[in-house]
């Protein structure tokens, strides 16, 4: 998996939104912000939590609960094709990512607890898969779809 740390706590802060995940590393990065993975990408809009930013890209929100359980605030979302901004804040102690996966693609945010995190990747059309990495999430049922079209 190929990753690029891009600048995007500006944006994290302006969209203040929240994503849900888990990172396959069971690291904790407490109060991580703007982290980013990206594949390559287009542009393109979004709804189902997205909404268009500016320079045509998409932007979801996606979060886990405060309460620690293992769960998304969603489990299926919906975006245009090309480049696809997933910010993820984790308001628990648990620790959690997002990871995207499908038509070659396979890319995650940063583990956190009691913090954000996001991933941009470029998404052609088709339905993917987005769960949580951290050992045992996925299987309790931190998973969902993300269709783009």
């Amino acid at each position: 998996m190929h990753t690029r740390v891009l600048g995007l706590a500006a944006l994290v802060a302006a969209f203040a939104l929240a994503a849900a995940g888990c990172g396959g590393d069971d690291n904790s990065d407490n109060g991580s912000s703007g982290s980013s993975k990206q594949s390559s990408g287009a542009s393109g809009g979004g709804s189902g939590g997205a909404s268009a930013g500016g320079g045509g890209a998409s932007m979801i929100s996606l979060s886990a609960p405060a309460s620690g359980a293992l769960k998304f605030d969603k489990s299926s979302i919906n975006a245009k094709a090309g480049k696809v901004t997933i910010n993820f804040d984790n308001p628990s102690q648990v620790p959690h990512a997002v990871e995207v996966e499908g038509n070659g693609v396979e890319e995650e945010t940063k583990t956190v607890t009691n913090g954000k995190a996001s991933v941009t990747v470029d998404l052609k059309k088709g339905k993917y898969e987005f769960y949580c990495p951290v050992d045992g999430h996925r299987q309790a049922g931190m998973e969902g779809t993300l269709t783009v079209g």
